[in-house]
């Protein structure tokens, strides 16, 4: 499985690297979301992680992005899932279709099941 992880809190990927440390599991990380799409283009993540808060194109831009591009074929369909910094937050990742969201901080177990429930698979403890 491979995880894109996007966020210029080096605590978030960290966070996430952490919990997807198991064989088979490689997180691949962005510090800048207009990095994003092209990480998708080229590495073909099973799921993206966007933190809400990243430089200058947060989590929601580049949600919006993904789904623009991937409507258009430009870059593969990827599931998204948005670590929020607050519950009133969510408002905001349904107008985004995150397919999950998560409000910061989280623990590794927490990122596994959520991300075993969007990808519809075991994801590897």
């Amino acid at each position: 499985m491979k995880i894109l992880v996007a966020s210029d809190g080096l605590w978030v990927r960290d966070q996430v690297r952490a919990a997807f440390v198991a064989p088979g599991q490689d997180v691949i990380e962005a510090t800048r979301g207009q990095d994003v799409r092209d990480l998708v283009r080229t590495e073909r993540p099973d799921l993206a992680i966007l933190d809400l808060q990243i430089a200058n194109m947060g989590g929601i831009a580049v949600a919006i992005d993904l789904h623009l591009e991937a409507a258009a074929g430009r870059v593969p369909v990827v599931p998204i899932l948005l670590l929020l910094d607050r519950e009133a937050d969510r408002f905001l990742a349904k107008r985004a279709a995150a397919d999950a969201e998560l409000v910061k901080p989280v623990d590794a177990a927490t990122l596994r099941r959520t991300a075993k429930r969007v990808l519809g698979e075991r994801a590897p403890a």
